[in-house]
């Protein structure tokens, strides 16, 4: 079964390959973003001519939250176009799109777990396009998954994790925020139940919510990750209010998983344990 993957190189194409070798019926190519640009749909034709893929995960997208209120246009034409470009080769070769899309498409007011059926209504840029390039799926129609998720960190790619422990190791005392809610999202878990999808050959296509189980603030996150990497630091929580961003964050994001583990019958980590257990 052939497998292309888009945006190779990033945070999930990466943990896609470190969970590849578990799925050998999947013969997965990792195209970076220059080698299968999402934004040029000739030259993404072409590639699909040559692999003639069954499956194509776009893991390629414009993830820079604050730098899109900036960069609208930029923000756009990787995140709709893209999307849009990716939906109409999929359906002309046959190929079933799996996209990964996000908590942002939502406003974070609620304070129960987001259903894939609950009201959209994105705060910046970043959702906005995020959840336009949901519509431009939805509208080529063909066949297709959208699995929205949430602060994604592993030990590939740039990710809040990492740049928590560099911070441990330059200052003395961190600030982090706890007053937003959501569920740090081991990549890797994400990347093996993308691949999951695939195998079960299923076709209830549409939306679905995947992160970890179990909720926490950033502060939460922090506090976790300094216990499990042994760091000492002066941590201490701050609200949102002080710690302004060009970009409104959601106060709460936490994604119901009722659908993804009824259909393809997935087992959720809690992400305490997926977080102990990153290298």
């Amino acid at each position: 079964m052939v497998v292309l993957v888009t945006g190779g190189k990033g945070q999930l194409g990466q943990a896609l390959a470190f969970v590849a070798t578990e799925f050998p019926e999947i013969e997965f190519h990792f195209y970076s973003s220059s080698e299968a640009d999402i934004t040029d749909k000739e030259k993404l034709a072409a590639v699909f001519d040559k692999l003639k893929p069954q499956y194509c995960i776009n893991a390629a997208a414009y993830t820079a939250v604050d730098k899109s209120e900036s960069e609208p246009e930029k923000a756009a034409l990787i995140n709709i176009t893209g999307a849009k470009n990716l939906a109409e080769i999929c359906k002309a070769f046959d190929t079933t799109l799996i996209h990964i899309s996000t908590d942002f498409v939502f406003d974070g007011t609620q304070t129960t777990p987001y259903k894939e059926t609950d009201a959209t209504n994105p705060q910046g840029v970043y959702g906005q396009t995020k959840l336009l390039g949901e519509h431009a799926i939805e509208n080529v129609g063909g066949k297709y998954f959208i699995v929205r998720t949430a602060w994604l960190y592993s030990q590939f790619g740039a990710n809040f994790m990492k740049t928590i422990l560099r911070l441990a190791g330059e200052r003395d005392s961190l600030n982090v925020v706890n007053d937003q809610i959501g569920t740090p999202t081991n990549a890797v878990d994400l990347a093996r139940t993308v691949a999951q999808m695939i195998t079960s050959g299923k076709t209830d296509y549409g939306i679905y919510h995947y992160s970890n189980e179990g909720t926490a603030s950033w502060y939460d996150f922090a506090k976790q990750i300094f216990a499990y990497n042994g760091a000492t630091i002066d941590l201490k929580p701050i609200p949102t209010s002080a710690f302004p961003t060009p970009a409104k964050r959601p106060a709460y994001s936490v994604l119901d998983k009722s659908k993804i583990k009824s259909v393809f019958g997935v087992t959720v980590p809690d992400w305490r344990t997926s977080l102990k257990n990153t290298p």
